[in-house]
């Protein structure tokens, strides 16, 4: 029998997503929540290490590699797709290494931890990130999904759709970010090539609200570019994209 909490929650939702919710409910998962018109259900996840959204493919051994400015500093980032993997809330993610640089310093580095449920969306798991420049609280920021009440947060739709909302991850008051699609067909240009049917995303939290970013999603390549268009004056393109599996950022950007 549904309890009373869980009927609040029925009555909240439109039919269609009223009906998926209630399989979900009755079928007695307890790892269940709601993000935008998509429902998060820990038993929907069959093969969630390949990852082959149209829009944001993570294919192990993958290194995309990012510049840009950061307040007129020059910034890199440096993403790798590992072969690892983490269980997070009963579900296995993969990981991806992220290195941030300024002026040519490393003062970031990240695991992020990503699955796609059989829909097709991938969910961001969760993240430990190691500031290097904090000695005091050097590991603000991360969070876990079912941990201390955070939620796995959506970070590319199977079907996006323009006008889409949801959370890209939820732990209160450390990691509240949320996204909403603007653009389908935006035509880009950066330094790793030029694209057509790009995805354009306004991406904001309630505990940043002075900053607005816009990202750019290519098919079949993924983020290419990321510019802040309120607060802070940031940008990065992609540059390279190769196939090492290692954080090099010694070689050289395509022509």
């Amino acid at each position: 029998m549904v309890n009373q909490s869980r009927q609040t929650l029925l009555l909240m939702l439109s039919a269609p997503l009223l009906f998926v919710v209630l399989v979900l409910l009755l079928s007695g998962s307890n790892t269940i929540y709601v993000h935008g018109a998509i429902a998060f259900n820990a038993s929907n996840f069959h093969n969630p290490l390949t990852i082959d959204n149209k829009y944001l493919p993570l294919k192990p051994g993958t290194t995309m590699i990012s510049k840009g400015t950061s307040e007129g500093d020059p910034t890199r980032d440096v993403a790798v797709v590992s072969n690892e993997t983490k269980e997070v809330n009963g579900i296995s993610t993969r990981v991806v290494h992220d290195d941030g640089y300024v002026k040519g310093k490393h003062e970031e580095t990240t695991d992020d931890w990503y699955a796609q449920d059989d829909s097709g969306n991938v969910w961001y798991m969760g993240e430990y990130t190691t500031d290097l420049t904090s000695k005091k609280n050097p590991h603000e920021g991360s969070w876990e999904a079912g941990v201390k009440g955070a939620e796995a947060g959506i970070v590319m739709e199977a079907d996006p759709k323009v006008g889409d909302s949801y959370n890209q991850e939820f732990s209160k008051d450390i990691a509240e970010d949320k996204a909403t699609v603007l653009s389908l067909n935006d035509k880009l240009s950066v330094p790793y090539g030029s694209f057509t049917n790009v995805l354009k995303t306004k991406d904001f939290s309630p505990l940043e609200p002075d900053i607005v970013e816009n990202k750019y999603y290519a098919p079949n390549v993924g983020e290419i570019k990321a510019i802040n268009v309120k607060g802070d004056q940031e940008v990065e393109t992609l540059v390279q994209v190769n196939g090492t599996g290692n954080n090099n950022t010694d070689l050289p950007s395509p022509k």
